[in-house]
């Protein structure tokens, strides 16, 4: 199986964002899934990731930031200020949202490096308030796209990306469906990089196609009739989106001979399924849509638990691993809710992991994460 344009994703999407800006094309860095797709694109605007996931460009941060806040803002700004990531040197334009407290405040300093548009997100999913105020932002946004694009979105140019995108999560979710197979070959780690690889995309359809092979491909290797199933507990990681502490958490979970099957985070599975409806007014289907992502911002926050309830079923998984950033108090807080869900309702094993992007408590990680294997088999 293909997975290098997956794995060498960074090295693949700086070269057609080279590309794209020899055109006289914009690049928007975004830092997080509420931005839409949808309406950037149809602005002429590429989208990239810029969140923060490395311990390096944390030490410049905290001379401005708080140490105590949680490591994906103080490694976003770190690499804004040092300007020590290429994508965010791409970038002309940044497109924020105020998911937490201390984001909001590193924004504010951010936007004296680079024009920047920060969508005020409602606080609740419930009643009709919530959505007009976020349709109306949605068309704020777009105001400040076309100033930087210079092209006008039409309602044609966004029905066709809302298509497009819409295909993408259909066919990257059945694809991490047919990956965490007991037959399947492929590690969380090959998993993680094709999810993570959807957000440097500059090309989606190049992206799109690149998926549909790898489903090929994986479709005819588990059609052998030769295979073993393999044995180890299946695991749910969620919480926070994915860094340095989601690899440590990965890479321990599979040395133990346990897999990770599924990632319900940002950068995993969070919103794959919520397609934006084809039909009617395509501004408000997108802020329907993007409105319904179920982020430990939103109070209540019930989808996330239907989310969690239908991934285990589909992963058949075994027991679930919430992991979450130090300072980072929705997620934190939120995981006791998790806790009572899963241990409560599902019946099934729940460790909370608390930690950051340093490797100082690998060893200790190693430890509780063994225990709660060896619990859950």
């Amino acid at each position: 199986m293909n997975l290098k344009p997956f794995i060498s994703f960074s090295e693949y999407s700086l070269a057609d964002l080279e590309e794209w800006k020899d055109k006289g094309n914009k690049v928007a860095g975004v830092y997080c899934i509420y931005a839409p797709n949808e309406l950037i694109r149809a602005a002429g605007i590429a989208p990239v990731s810029l969140c923060g996931k490395k311990q390096a460009p944390i030490k410049e941060a905290e001379r401005e930031l708080p140490a105590s806040l949680c490591p994906l803002i103080k490694s976003s700004y770190g690499y804004a200020i040092t300007d020590t990531c290429p994508f965010f040197s791409f970038s002309d334009i940044i497109i924020a949202e105020t998911t937490c407290d201390g984001k909001k405040k590193m924004y504010e300093l951010m936007e004296t490096i680079k024009p920047l548009h920060l969508m005020q997100l409602p606080h609740t999913q419930k009643g009709d308030a919530p959505f007009h105020y976020w349709l109306a932002g949605l068309h704020e946004l777009e105001k400040f796209l076309i100033q930087h694009s210079g092209v006008e979105v039409t309602e044609e140019a966004l029905h066709a990306e809302i298509i497009l995108q819409n295909n993408i999560r259909k066919e990257l979710y059945e694809l991490m469906v047919l990956c965490a197979d007991k037959r399947s070959p492929l590690t969380a780690r090959d998993m993680l990089a094709v999810q993570e690889s959807k957000s440097f995309s500059v090309n989606p359809e190049n992206y799109l196609q690149k998926l549909q092979t790898l489903r090929t491909e994986i479709d005819e290797y588990l059609s052998r009739p030769d295979l073993e199933e393999k044995k180890g507990v299946r695991i749910m990681l969620t919480g926070c989106p994915v860094g340095k502490g989601s690899e440590k958490a990965i890479t321990i979970t599979e040395d133990l001979g346990a897999h990770v099957v599924c990632m319900e985070n940002c950068s995993g599975l969070k919103g794959l399924t919520l397609p934006v409806d084809e039909t009617g007014d395509p501004y408000e289907a997108i802020a329907r849509r993007y409105l319904q992502v179920s982020c430990s911002c939103m109070s209540p926050n019930p989808g996330r638990l239907d989310s969690i309830r239908e991934m285990i079923t589909t992963f058949q998984v075994d027991a679930i691993i919430d992991l979450t950033w130090l300072g980072c108090h929705t997620y934190n807080a939120e995981s006791t809710i998790l806790r009572n869900f899963v241990e409560d309702e599902i019946g099934l094993p729940f460790l909370h992991i608390e930690t950051d992007y340093s490797e100082s408590d690998i060893e200790q990680l190693r430890t509780r994460i063994e225990a709660f294997v060896e619990l859950a088999e």
